[in-house]
């Protein structure tokens, strides 16, 4: 418990006044600590015999660095406006600045306008409603940021975390929103505000982007503002209700088994191989990069992939999870060539140089001249559309093919499928039934004529 000492003696202000007990006042005209507690009465105090002098202090610095106020804050209303009249409210608001200060500003915003809130009262409620957290006991000081500065640390951070690959995607959106809201403070930054952005993108001119590359820079601005909101910065959502632009996808490549056999013919090995265990088990590019010797069971005739390859790197397969694969005996034997009598640490395929191979070297060096030449289209991830559709041909369950392709969601599985199956020629046949019982009175062609035109409608 605090007591109070009496300090008796001349003073600029009165002829005493009071100090806390913890106060650890300076001595011989030496200023009080800063963390020292402070002079009660808010004015200098000196004593003639120790000389003791503790300076005025701000309402910040007696609440222990925390500027916010402590009376009720109604803020205040002004209605605007000729043609639609707006109420606008004002209050003042504390932020904590990167540098660790904390400043206080004036904050307005429109509350709506006059056919939301015919009177003034209504409009002080919604207002009262705004300024519920800033009136609220445990209330404290939010930092602020520009979106740029946000965005550097939200890299060093989080994106640090995310697997290389996607490290490369994230900085290609985060660069694009750093052009378009880089000097923004986050808290200006609304929905409206990213609509507009968005609208930019797809509307024509230089800078109009896909839709699914749009989709994809949202999806990155998601995960920079859920970090925003738990690092304290915002309260809002500023992605909730955007309209994105309509992303039609397009029909993927997938090579057939005539075209991959006519590709592996082309090939020289190792790449005769390759591509034949590519097609055969569905596998990535950077997976079969990342293959071992140890990785090939002989007796067993199957084939585990624990590692992919990005880059110069080798880490963790997509999804995280080892798969396993069951080969074909003409397969099994066609890689005894490459693991008996081997290491089993060393890669599995090596380039002529002797190294591992690399992802994007043995499609731009092997692949795509023998595509070119063959006048196919297409590249590696044509070879697991392919298997995906063999697979729905043979009826696979679906278990087996999300294993096989380390698709997380069969939904994605299914949209690796390119072929017609059973039950639609099923169906179709059985509504081919229907109408062939209808008779079509087709005239006769007349000799010599090739236009459509001339002949009757059915």
């Amino acid at each position: 418990m605090e007591e109070n000492l009496h300090i008796y003696g001349q003073t600029p202000a009165s002829a005493w006044v009071v100090l806390t007990a913890s106060a650890l006042l300076a001595v011989n005209g030496q200023v009080c600590p800063p963390l020292a507690p402070r002079l009660t009465a808010g004015t200098q105090a000196v004593s003639h015999e120790n000389k003791v002098q503790c300076p005025r202090e701000s309402s910040g610095q007696r609440n222990g660095g925390s500027v916010a106020r402590k009376r009720y804050q109604q803020g205040s209303l002004i209605l605007r406006g000729t043609r639609v009249k707006k109420w606008y409210g004002r209050w003042l608001e504390d932020e904590l600045q990167p540098d660790g200060r904390i400043i206080r500003i004036h904050r307005s915003e429109i509350l709506g306008d006059k056919s939301e809130f015919p009177t003034k009262r209504l409009a002080q409620r919604e207002l009262d409603r705004r300024l519920a957290a800033i009136n609220s006991p445990i209330y404290r000081a939010k930092p602020t940021a520009r979106f740029e500065d946000f965005a550097e640390k939200w890299k060093s951070k989080v994106m640090i975390h995310h697997e290389g690959s996607t490290q490369d995607s994230d900085k290609s959106e985060i660069k694009a929103w750093v052009a378009a809201l880089g000097a923004i403070r986050l808290r200006d930054i609304s929905t409206e505000v990213v609509q507009d952005v968005i609208t930019l993108w797809s509307s024509p001119g230089k800078d109009k982007r896909s839709g699914k590359t749009i989709r994809n820079r949202v999806a990155t601005l998601r995960l920079l503002w859920a970090s925003a909101k738990a690092w304290g910065y915002v309260t809002h959502d500023v992605c909730d209700n955007l309209v994105l632009p309509t992303w039609n996808r397009e029909e993927q490549p997938s090579f057939t088994v005539a075209q991959v056999k006519q590709i592996i013919d082309a090939a020289n090995e190792p790449y005769k191989t390759v591509f034949w265990l590519v097609a055969e088990t569905g596998i990535r590019r950077g997976e079969i990069c990342g293959l071992n010797v140890g990785d090939v069971d002989l007796n067993e005739q199957a084939i585990t992939v624990q590692r992919s390859r990005w880059k110069s790197k080798l880490k963790r397969p997509k999804n995280g999870k080892k798969r396993f694969f069951a080969l074909t005996p003409q397969l099994t034997e066609r890689l005894r060539f490459y693991v008996e009598d081997r290491n089993p640490e060393e890669p599995l395929f090596l380039s002529r140089e002797g190294r591992r191979l690399h992802p994007d070297n043995f499609i731009k060096r092997q692949l795509k001249p023998i595509l070119k030449k063959l006048g196919l289209d297409g590249a590696a991830h044509a070879f697991r559309h392919g298997n995906a559709s063999l697979l729905d041909h043979l009826h696979a369950p679906m278990k087996v093919r999300q294993d096989r392709l380390g698709h997380a969601d069969p939904r994605t599985t299914m949209g690796y499928t390119h072929v017609i199956g059973d039950d639609q020629r099923k169906v179709a046949e059985q509504l081919g039934e229907f109408f062939a019982q209808v008779r079509l009175n087709l005239p006769k062609k007349e000799s010599g004529s090739g236009d459509p035109s001339s002949q009757a409608a059915v």
